[in-house]
């Protein structure tokens, strides 16, 4: 990658991350101005791009419980959404061309379903982001979203095999080697240690997927997330998702920028984006309505169809496929390329105030829930626990286990993933799977003998809008945060936790401690007084 791409990268992502924006807007408008400017994609930020996208595929794989793909809410909401949306956006794309004919160009309704097609996949880079951004992976609506997201890729790639005509070759069939394969490959991860050779593993793992999908003429990128779905139950892959975590932020800068650079529109290209944007509420309803329909919260689906409300890198995909087969303008891949950038930048700015703006509208939004609740749908019981740990990390847990030998059976711990929980719940530990930042969560649970809450969470962010919530919710007891720096500290206690502890620092102290009382324990040291 250039230096003045990165250059203009780190400009801008740091003037909006200043101005309170995620910095991935501002990727956006350093690829629009770069364009501007003259430059253009050259073959190696494609590339960067593209290994970008094949390691946080390969993560999201490594996060991705199969199960949750086989929820009726995940197939049935994608395969519902997608029929609906193109039925009805290539209607009113056909009539749009009817009446702005200069604006659009001649338009048939053959090509207006491919542009609603193109539109109708919600964007893996940008959603994957956000949450991860929140720290709302593995939470309910978190999991949801990320499944729909698999689903429409796997559409996308249907859709490629019918259009090319291209079908996979038969040596296809040789993948299913890989599940003989599997114990070699979780030994080798067993080995890789957790040093410097643990990412090359995973870059080792990912690439060589793509590339003997591509071998045998199937979307590499599906390789790279198979391959992570099938090593998402080995001890080190949550470990293994995390020392990749830099690699994948840094590679992605590589595709916000190519996505700027794609062309230079006019007038007529720029507004056609922005009436293609006026789709993007149409789009949140629907998911909005389908999944409420399967009996899924108000809050899990409107945080689903929120963070869905976008358009999507695949409908650059699916439109240059079309494009290249004649059966579209090139002119309409600019105006996808235009309407991707914009929605980004709305998804990012809606989705940052999500949970304060649902306390506000929740009356409303429950007037749309099924009575009938899905199991996972069923809010748990603490009893009359006084501690809560929220957060069952390797923080948590340490928290977790020294509380209990202290307050027994009072202490209890909470975690948004639901796979994690029951895991610790057949250990015998008293756990409740749930989403701390959920104010129905709260106002359907009994906390009034809850004296102390601790959010051992890596989110700072996090830990504030929970501390809100219980407050909102009338608790009454102490809060307490771990902090990683110390400007979080701060930040922290002036948005009402109670006791800030700097990760780090307290470590350093309870490292200290412990050796000095193993010290007394087995020699005759005297210390001196201070």
């Amino acid at each position: 990658m250039d230096y003045i791409f990165l250059l203009f990268a780190f400009i801008c992502g740091l003037t909006v991350k200043l101005a309170g924006i995620p910095p991935l807007v501002g990727y956006l408008a350093a690829g629009f101005i770069l364009n501007a400017l003259g430059f253009t994609a050259s073959d190696e930020l494609q590339d960067i791009a593209s290994l970008g996208i094949t390691i946080m595929l390969f993560t999201i794989g490594l996060k991705l419980n199969v199960k949750d793909l086989s929820r009726r809410e995940v197939w049935a909401g994608s395969i519902s959404h997608t029929l609906i949306w193109v039925g009805v956006v290539a209607g009113i794309l056909y009539g749009i061309a009817g009446l702005l004919t200069s604006l659009t160009g001649p338009l048939d309704f053959q090509s207006a379903a491919l542009i609603a097609f193109a539109l109708s996949f919600s964007s893996t880079v940008c959603v994957v982001k956000i949450l991860e951004e929140a720290g709302e992976g593995k939470t309910r609506h978190g999991r949801l979203a990320i499944g729909v997201l698999v689903m429409q890729d796997v559409f996308a790639v249907v859709f490629m095999v019918a259009a090319t005509g291209k079908l996979p070759s038969v040596w296809a069939l040789a993948l299913l080697l890989v599940f003989p394969a599997l114990p070699l490959l979780n030994r080798i991860l067993d080995r890789s240690g957790h040093g410097e050779l643990l990412p090359l593993t995973g870059f080792i793992l990912a690439l060589g997927a793509y590339q003997v999908f591509e071998l045998v003429s199937i979307k590499g990128d599906l390789g790279a997330l198979l391959i992570g779905m099938l090593l998402s139950r080995h001890s080190k892959a949550t470990e293994l998702s995390k020392s990749l975590l830099a690699f994948k932020d840094l590679f992605l800068i590589g595709f916000f920028l190519s996505i700027g650079l794609t062309a230079l529109p006019d007038l007529p290209m720029l507004t056609m984006a922005v009436i293609v944007c006026l789709f993007l509420p149409l789009k949140a309803f629907l998911f909005f309505g389908i999944m409420t329909l399967l009996r899924l919260r108000a809050r899990t689906s409107y945080l689903t169809s929120l963070v869905l409300s976008n358009f999507s890198e695949f409908g650059l995909i699916v439109g240059s496929l079309a494009v290249s087969l004649g059966l579209l303008d090139d002119k309409w891949l600019v105006v996808l390329a235009l309407s991707v950038s914009i929605s980004f930048v709305i998804t990012s700015l809606l989705y940052r105030n999500s949970h304060s703006r649902y306390i506000k509208i929740k009356e409303k939004l429950a007037y749309y829930e099924r009575n009938k609740r899905l199991p996972g749908d069923i809010y748990p019981s603490i009893d009359d626990a006084q501690f809560m740990v929220i957060g069952m990390g390797r923080v948590g847990m340490g928290a977790f286990q020294s509380l209990s030998k202290l307050v027994d059976s009072r202490v209890v711990g909470m975690d948004a993933d639901r796979v994690k929980i029951q895991r610790l719940k057949a250990n015998g530990m008293n756990v409740i799977c749930g989403d701390g930042e959920d104010i129905d969560l709260w106002d359907n649970l009994d906390i009034s003998n809850a004296r102390l809450v601790l959010l051992a969470l890596p989110s700072i962010e996090d830990a504030i809008n929970i501390t809100r919530q219980l407050k909102h919710a009338g608790y009454q007891g102490k809060v307490a945060a771990i902090a990683r720096y110390e400007d979080e500290v701060n930040h922290l206690l002036e948005n009402g936790v109670d006791k800030v502890f700097n990760f780090f620092t307290e470590a350093g102290l309870g490292f200290a401690e412990e050796s000095l009382a193993y010290v007394h324990a087995n020699q005759d040291i005297v210390v001196p007084a201070k």
